[in-house]
């Protein structure tokens, strides 16, 4: 469609008014909350994540389907495997969601010549949080990107964006979005089923799957800060190329065991560099819930340096009382649809305003406007709501009430059935950290979940004190397998090394570590064996079997000597098992060498009778013969004939596949 000479000029205004708001949101970027004077424009702090794409869905609940590493953010947009109307950008909370996003607005406003956006005619970036009830986006165009322009009516806007041969919208924040998952026919839902602009390109960030997905909708999904991220961000925002100070600030990280894998996270990474830079007395932490308590305190003694009488005391008092902003934290979370932001005249009335005022001076709550429900037409009106600065924040706070209401409950399951660990899984963390009584309690809770076990290795690792008081723990989750999976976070993996060193160090039997698609090799050391993640799983001289699973890869010679070398060192090892038989009964898994030199076969190996054994085909199952290196058909449990357990069905099947 052609537009008027006049609509032609309104165009101009409305690219211009478009470019002012997001200059407004990507010049304001605040890595510490609590500093409100150091913003930063998005440009000088953006670094590039992991990324992953989704090639393939998942063919069945709970499996991960088939994903590939890219090698940028822009490949989201450029890749042909990834060519599509509709682009999901899935990432946990911390992960850079929102500032990717940000980055594009900044590249669309500035010419980026490499920018996927740089031959958009129109960027339409909404937060969804801030939409409230609004069903119409071009209202929401208008009340949130267009407000200081009167110059273009909605009426102008929606002509205006129909003319246009190159539109990008991109929607941030489903998972806060009030109308998430409704049965609303708004805008939003019509835009990611296609149902309305089917011609523009759209992309929706979030933490989880709308349930209203297409088909030909493609996913990304933000995998969080490597080592080399890491490094780009020190120099890039904190200390330039100051290589002493890098140095500095990488050390005070790896010093920090936990945090070298939290720090995955880049929210969390952020902070952990400003701080460590600024404080040359940056204490060692053991756990989470010890960094983000040094870290409120970090934000209380930056106002208390303002102050020079007697408030700096009444600041202490309030920085240790808090239990209605624990309340109302706790109450936003336990939830069906968990509310995230609150109005800010109800919110300061229940915590008081004295401590309303801190609490935004400090940087721990924001205020922002969001249309009010009262709206009507093109009368737009707001609402000053208020939110935490982060939802981990939310999490903090609230997992000091959940520990006051734990302690007292009586039936956990009932008073917690809108909590989900999964999705909640530092507001758990958190309060199993602030009070072993709770935490008991807790970790019980969630070992009855279906998976919960898993979880629970985290929360177990948050508690304070001495190891033996959770050695019963240990050694129950130790007892059957403990899977890493390579869909795991880096600090859910991280966690369960930690786990299994536990045990291993207090001679706890392991009975099984099986590794799911982590590609793991063996470190030049020979001492640890290192995962796709790039995190060390250390020799465990309690471990009864190691059992590797990763479809289809070819193991060289010398990989498979370092594995069986690794296992060998495991002076508790009874069986080393590659590959898996799926649901059809196919045995997929690695492909090994052929002819194995007794040479690379360690003698602790042959002394213990190690089974060692692989998945090859259907009904087709081989075991090493320690003494050759060759290889002979065994049956579905690796046994050979006269051994325990012998399957002489599936023993033939696999003698008739070798022949």
């Amino acid at each position: 469609m052609e537009l008027t000479p006049d609509l032609q000029e309104k165009k101009q205004f409305l690219i211009e008014g478009l470019k002012r708001t997001y200059k407004g949101h990507y010049d304001a970027i605040q890595p510490l909350p609590y500093i409100k004077d150091r913003l930063y424009c998005v440009d000088k702090v953006f670094v590039e994540g992991g990324v992953e794409v989704c090639l393939a869905p998942e063919p069945t609940p709970g499996t991960r389907g088939s994903w590939d590493r890219l090698d940028s953010y822009k490949s989201i947009y450029t890749d042909y495997r990834f060519k599509s109307k509709r682009r999901i950008i899935q990432g946990e909370p911390g992960y850079g969601k929102s500032t990717l996003t940000l980055q594009l607005a900044y590249d669309w406003c500035n010419d980026v010549s490499d920018s996927p956006m740089n031959n958009v005619e129109i960027l339409i970036l909404l937060r969804l949080r801030q939409l409230g009830r609004v069903k119409s986006l071009y209202r929401a165009i208008k009340s949130f990107l267009l407000f200081h322009e009167p110059r273009v009516s909605k009426h102008e806007l929606e002509k205006i964006i129909h003319s246009c041969s190159s539109v990008h919208i991109i929607l941030d924040g489903y998972d806060e979005y009030p109308g998430r998952d409704s049965n609303d026919n708004d805008d939003v839902h019509k835009i990611i089923k296609m149902e309305l602009f089917a011609d523009f390109d759209v992309s929706l960030t979030t933490r989880y799957l709308p349930g209203c997905l297409r088909k030909e909708t493609k996913r990304a999904k933000l995998t969080g800060f490597d080592d080399k991220a890491r490094n780009e961000y020190i120099r890039k925002a904190v200390v330039s190329n100051n290589d002493e100070a890098v140095a500095e600030i990488k050390q005070r990280l790896y010093e920090n065991s936990i945090l070298a894998d939290l720090c995955q996270v880049p929210l969390i990474f952020v902070m952990f560099a400003h701080m460590a830079h600024d404080q040359r007395d940056l204490m060692k932490f053991n756990s989470v819930t010890q960094f983000f308590k040094h870290m409120i305190r970090r934000f209380y003694d930056h106002l208390k340096q303002k102050f020079k009488d007697n408030r700096s005391n009444k600041l202490y008092l309030h920085e240790m009382e808090h239990h209605e902003l624990d309340k109302i934290a706790f109450e936003g979370l336990n939830k069906e649809n968990q509310q995230l932001s609150w109005i800010k005249t109800r919110f300061r009335q229940r915590v008081g305003p004295e401590l309303y005022d801190q609490y935004i001076s400090i940087g721990i709550l924001v205020e922002e406007d969001e249309v009010s429900d009262d709206s009507t037409g093109d009368n737009v009106l707001f609402t000053r709501m208020v939110r935490f600065y982060h939802k981990l924040f939310c999490e903090w706070y609230a997992a000091h009430h959940l520990v006051t209401l734990v302690k007292n409950a009586h039936n956990l399951s009932d008073r917690l059935r809108f909590l989900d660990p999964f999705d909640l899984q530092y507001l758990f963390r958190f309060a199993c950290g602030l009070d072993p009584i709770a935490g008991k309690k807790l970790i019980n809770h969630l070992k009855g979940l279906p998976g919960g076990d898993k979880f629970a290795i985290l929360c177990i690792l948050e508690q304070t004190g001495d190891v033996t008081d959770i050695m019963d723990s240990v050694k129950e989750l130790c007892s059957r397998a403990v899977n890493i999976g390579r869909d795991d976070s880096a600090l859910l993996q991280r966690s369960t090394t930690q786990l299994l060193e536990i045990a291993s160090k207090n001679n706890i039997p392991i009975s099984c570590v099986y590794l799911w698609h982590c590609f793991p090799r063996v470190d030049e050391s020979g001492l640890n064996l290192i995962l796709e993640s790039g995190l060390s799983l250390s020799i465990l001289s309690s471990l009864q079997k190691l059992w590797i699973y990763d479809r289809n890869r070819r193991l060289t010679n010398e990989e498979w000597a370092a594995i069986l070398s690794y296992s060998s060192q495991c002076t508790s090892s009874k069986e080393l098992e590659f590959g898996h038989p799926n649901d059809f009964g196919f045995g997929e898994g690695y492909i090994l060498p052929e002819n194995i030199p007794v040479t690379s076969i360690p003698s602790s190996l042959k002394s213990r009778n190690v089974k060692v054994w692989n998945h090859i085909g259907i009904d087709n199952y081989h075991r090493l013969n320690l003494q050759t290196g060759q290889w002979q058909a065994c049956d579905k449990r690796g046994n050979l004939p006269g051994e325990k357990g012998f399957d002489e069905w599936t023993y033939k099947m696999s003698l008739s596949k070798s022949k």
